[in-house]
Formats: C-alpha cells, sequence, structure tokens
C-alpha cells in the first residue's frame, strides 16, 4: 500500500469519488455535494487557511486503486480552545475494511501534526465550524444524514478506537414530527402567546433587513454569551441570511418578541439531503434539474432546526414551546408541505439544552462522535467540559451546539 498526497487534479478526483465505491450498497448513505467538499480545500474559500495548514493524502493498494483517504489540519486560533495541549484535526476519513489501512492513514495525521507541534487530534472533524462534516456516525445507520453531516459504516468506530481514539464528546441529533404536540406543550404555548406582551411573527423574505438585525439581536443576547463566542457583527449576520435566502420557507422561521423587543427565534430550513440525494452529489445544470423536479413532486417533507435561542431573561416561560407551537399552526395547513423535523446535533458537554429540547419532546435520533487521540498516552485524558448555562446569559440550541 502507498501513501500519496492530494496535490492535482487527478488525486484530488479520487479523494472526492473514492466514498461511491465504498458506499456503492449501502441505502443509507447520500452523496455529499462534490462542491462543498472542494471548497474546504479550497484557500480562497475556506478562511480556516488564514490561520491554519492543511494535507490530504489516499492511500492506494498494490495495484494502484484508491482504498482509503484522510485529511490532517490545525488552526492556531483553536488548537488551544477547552484542551490542556495543542490540539489537531483529521477529517473526511473513508476506507475499505481493512485496519491496516486505516492505521496507515490514522499515522500519517499523527506524523504530519506532530511534526507541526501538535499533542493530540480530533476526529472525524471538518477543517472549519462544527456545523459542517462533524463527528463519527456511531448509532442511526439505518438513517440518512442530513445535509452536510457524516453518515458512516460501522467498522469505522472500530478503527478509530483500536488506534486509541477516546470519545471527547457524542453529538444527538433529535426528531419528532411535526403535526403530533402533546397538551402539555400546547398548554405552555398559549400562556405565553395568550399574554399581549408577547408576539411571535414568521419571517419575511420582503423585510429580511429587518430580521436580519433581530436575528442578530437574538445571537448577540444568547449563543454568543452563553457559548463565549464573538458577538455577530451586522456584516456577519447579513452573509448569514443572505447564504439561507434561497431555501428560506417564511412558514418555517418565526421570531419571539416581547413589547416588540426580539427575545428569541426558531430557524428552521428544508432538509436538503431529502433533495440532494437524487442529484449524485454533482449540483450541474443537470443536477439542477433533478433538484427541481423532485422539489416540485414534494419529495423534501423533512425540515432541519439550525438553530433555536430564547435569550436570558426569558428562559422557562414557555417560549420555546410556543415557537414550536408556531411551526405545528403552520403544520395543519392544507398546502404544508412538511412531516417531520430534525434538529442539527447537541453535544453531551450541554445537558441544558438537551433537557430543552426533551421536554419539547424531541428523542433521540443518531448519535454521531467526536475523538481524540492524546499523542503521549501516560497523559490523563479529560472529556469537553460541560457547558454551565445556568451561570451565564441564554438558553441555545445552535448547528455547532
Amino acid at each position: 500500500m502507498k501513501l500519496v498526497e492530494v496535490k492535482d487534479h487527478a488525486t484530488e478526483k479520487a479523494f472526492l469519488d473514492l466514498p461511491v465505491s465504498i458506499y456503492q450498497n449501502n441505502d443509507y448513505w447520500i452523496r455529499p455535494l462534490t462542491e462543498d467538499i472542494k471548497k474546504v480545500f479550497d484557500p480562497t474559500k475556506n478562511p480556516a487557511f488564514q490561520d491554519g495548514e492543511c494535507v490530504r493524502w489516499i492511500l492506494q493498494n498494490d495495484t494502484g486503486i484508491t482504498i482509503g483517504r484522510v485529511a490532517a489540519f490545525y488552526r492556531n486560533s483553536t488548537k488551544n480552545v477547552d484542551n490542556d495541549q495543542p490540539t489537531g484535526g483529521i477529517g473526511y476519513f473513508e476506507c475499505i475494511d481493512d485496519q491496516k489501512a486505516a492505521f496507515m492513514l490514522f499515522d500519517a495525521c499523527k506524523e504530519w501534526l506532530q511534526a507541526k507541534g501538535l499533542e493530540a487530534m480530533d476526529g472525524p472533524i471538518n477543517f472549519g465550524e462544527r456545523d459542517k462534516f462533524w463527528g463519527l456516525l456511531i448509532k442511526g445507520y439505518d438513517k440518512e444524514p442530513t445535509y452536510q453531516m457524516g453518515y458512516h459504516l460501522p467498522y469505522y468506530k472500530d478503527f478509530f478506537e483500536a488506534y486509541g481514539f477516546q470519545i471527547y464528546f457524542e453529538q444527538y441529533s433529535f426528531y419528532r414530527l411535526i403535526g403530533e404536540m402533546s397538551e402539555n406543550i400546547h398548554k405552555k404555548a398559549e400562556r405565553v402567546m395568550n399574554s399581549p406582551k408577547y408576539s411571535f411573527r414568521q419571517i419575511e423574505k420582503s423585510n429580511l433587513e429587518k430580521y436580519t438585525e433581530d436575528f442578530r439581536t437574538v445571537y448577540n443576547g444568547s449563543f454568543a454569551k452563553a457559548e463565549d463566542l464573538k458577538e455577530l457583527t451586522k456584516e456577519e449576520s447579513l452573509k448569514i441570511m443572505e447564504r439561507m435566502k434561497p431555501i428560506i420557507d417564511e412558514r418555517l422561521i418565526s421570531f419571539a418578541y416581547y413589547s416588540d423587543v426580539p427575545i428569541g427565534f426558531g430557524v428552521f430550513i428544508p432538509e436538503l439531503n431529502q433533495l440532494f440525494k437524487y442529484v449524485d452529489g454533482k449540483m450541474d445544470l443537470w443536477g439542477k434539474l433533478k433538484f427541481l423536479y423532485h422539489r416540485w413532486r414534494g419529495r423534501g417533507k423533512r425540515v432541519l432546526g439550525i438553530a433555536f435561542g430564547v435569550n436570558t431573561r426569558f428562559h422557562g416561560r414557555g417560549i420555546d414551546a410556543a415557537l414550536i407551537r408556531c411551526l405545528y399552526n403552520e403544520s395543519i395547513k392544507k398546502d404544508f408541505l412538511y412531516y417531520d423535523i430534525e434538529l442539527n446535533w447537541i453535544g453531551d458537554f450541554n445537558p441544558t439544552m438537551i433537557k430543552i429540547v426533551e421536554e419539547l419532546e424531541f428523542t433521540r435520533h443518531k448519535t454521531h462522535a467526536t475523538y481524540r487521540k492524546l499523542f503521549d498516552e501516560t497523559k490523563p485524558f479529560k472529556r469537553h467540559p460541560i457547558r454551565s448555562y445556568e451561570k451565564k446569559a441564554g438558553s441555545t440550541s445552535q448547528a455547532k451546539a
């Protein structure tokens, strides 16, 4: 077997095409969009390159057939966050069912990261934000992946653990039907929705500038403070909304207000993998036509929850139940297309948010895991620190929860 660094069109094509052969007989895998993967490794499109480095390899057998792939990377801005040692990452791992092959890929990552001064590696993760391609699927192999989340084969877990990776944190995806809601949730929602001080409104594309600012207000009053994140600027908030605009369905995004001040939001979008599974990873002209055809046929019946936040002042008052009720109210209309909801993952280090979504009658649907490998195995292994939201400002759920 031979490791080959990805440096040209031929090796990049082999890197991109390998999963097709790995998953060719799997009924649940959905091929990621090729352009989405290419953007991760394009220094002109991925800001992670501004403070980090990345390398990719493919693994070939003795006849030159590609049987594995992996990427290794690090960012100076994140390598020491919550860590006792500088930590890099590996991702986009795919391999045939051969432990020797898998270990060759892991060894290449370890050696490259060690040479860069790193002392541990997390994986499989993304070279960028946590809301994309983060974690290894360890439960839910009989369920399709959501857009930009990984689907993996069961033996991948064995490879990681046999090599010495340990679970740094688990990631839970939650699920529920839209059109079913218990009397308890209805009562919680009605208490706040019947109060004249509160109001709930759906987003309007024609007034996107206002809702962009409302989004920023809620985010900075909940996510940013609770997660110790940098507050969103007007420009950053506008970029988020502009990216979402082509797929926004106004019925799926609701804002909560107290005396006309924005205090919460529930941001749901159509789950795009329900349509992308028909395009075979290619959004060329033919792929776009297939996407539009299946959208017209009503094939995309699932929504994805990407952000759900309530300002700390209003935590525990039923705002979260009211925001879910807004979605339920749309679901009982005749022209409503959607059937169920899946939430983007929430880490096990966020027990407060897990409790909130379970009280909203979501159930655990899939589990991914972020693994960590310490290069010096004599050092104590520590799990991801628990987030204590009771001591901070905000009750939050987000794609990178």
